[in-house]
């Protein structure tokens, strides 16, 4: 009886072991570097790179079971690497569901990943039932790192927080500012007033759907495709008023257009491809991209195989070419995806390498500097809360 007690408790042993690994084997799996470091580039473009203020639209970091203040060697982000990559904002976005089977045509909000990389990550017991409670971990999860990173790390809410950072950036170069985002607004749980939890928690972004219909409005991946609800109407106004971000990655066609006709703001799309260069169901029409620019809006060029087709330096300059011919420099920007289950050619340590491809590609260094960082310095300039 001993000897059988024994075996048992062994092979649970082993079996906890191996399922609290597990969120380790899947994050080196999912998140892949298709051309390890180190990367290269001319004189000119390393020296244009280093002068940069560089920003990124989306990464998806905070998910993993990672010390974001440690350098490691899988995956695309961390502190370390980010201040390699010469990067000066990083938009860190909180993912609180997927569904099993996840695809790019069509998905269903019924099922979730998430809860068992959750229990295995061992997060808090709240996150395991609450949507909101995982969107609330990850954004503490951000401030410790912030406030354990000895002024490395510095959470931006309002404008005056942006502008304090670029003037100490000046100073001492080696600093990043992080602003927290959404991967969609079913942390709501369809309650507005869970607007404020978000914002008093730092979130400053919102995606409004990921891969499935929430109680906002449709994705492009999930069953309806739909446009605003009636509740989603009573969000964007909400979300406006707060000087919150809208961000349209992963909306349905008509969610897209329902915004753009009540919106009094500028908004993004944080991670995306254009349909001109790469056709796909999240991929962005002419007529879209024309749309939001006209906002005075941003679009962020991501870097994997959904976005850009073939995951390739010549691609991401190619679609950000398109888009700055059909709608202006001003409105394009970086939106990498970096940790969201993406193969991407080069880590955020090889971002010069966009430096030189934009440079091959006829582009001024004044635009190069827009493109890379200015249009989101500035728009958060003109949009955060004042104070």
């Amino acid at each position: 009886m001993r000897k059988a007690l024994l075996a048992l408790l062994i092979l649970a042993a082993i079996g906890l072991t191996v399922f609290f690994n597990v969120p380790g084997y899947v994050d080196r799996d999912f998140n892949r570097v298709l051309n390890p470091a180190p990367y290269s580039a001319s004189a000119q473009a390393s020296a244009l790179h280093a002068r940069l203020f560089v920003a990124d639209l989306h990464d998806d970091a905070l998910l993993w079971q990672r010390d974001l203040l440690q350098r490691i060697d899988y995956g695309h982000t961390d502190l370390p690497r980010l201040l390699e990559g010469n990067v000066g904002l990083q938009v860190f976005s909180t993912v609180t569901k997927t569904p099993r089977g996840l695809n790019y045509e069509r998905n269903s909000g019924d099922s979730d990943s998430v809860t068992m990389l959750v229990m295995a990550q061992r997060w808090p017991r709240a996150t395991w039932t609450s949507l909101l409670q995982r969107a609330l971990y990850q954004s503490e999860k951000l401030h410790s790192a912030a406030a354990n990173s000895q002024g490395q790390l510095r959470i931006i809410r309002t404008r005056d927080d942006l502008r304090s950072y670029l003037a100490d950036r000046e100073k001492q170069p080696k600093q990043l500012a992080g602003l927290l985002a959404t991967e969609g607004l079913h942390p709501l749980q369809g309650q507005l007033e869970n607007i404020d939890k978000l914002y008093d928690a730092g979130f400053r972004m919102t995606g409004l759907t990921h891969f499935f219909d929430n109680e906002v409005g449709g994705s492009a991946h999930g069953i309806d495709k739909g446009g605003l609800t009636d509740f989603g109407r009573q969000v964007i106004p909400r979300l406006q008023q707060k000087h919150m971000l809208v961000d349209l990655a992963h909306a349905s066609k008509p969610l897209i257009d329902d915004v753009l006709a009540i919106s009094t703001q500028p908004v993004v799309v944080s991670h995306t491809g254009v349909a001109g260069t790469c056709p796909g169901p999240r991929n962005l029409t002419d007529q879209h991209l024309k749309a939001i620019a006209a906002t005075g809006g941003i679009i962020g060029i991501g870097y994997w195989d959904g976005a850009v087709c073939d995951p390739s330096i010549n691609n991401i300059i190619k679609a950000i070419r398109y888009s700055a011919d059909l709608v202006g420099v001003e409105h394009v920007a970086l939106g990498s995806d970096y940790d969201g289950a993406t193969s991407v050619p080069f880590d955020t340590t090889g971002l010069v390498q966009i430096t030189q491809g934009l440079l091959d590609a006829g582009f001024s260094e004044q635009e190069i500097a827009a493109i890379m960082g200015g249009n989101i310095r500035d728009l958060l300039l003109k949009t955060l809360p004042q104070s």
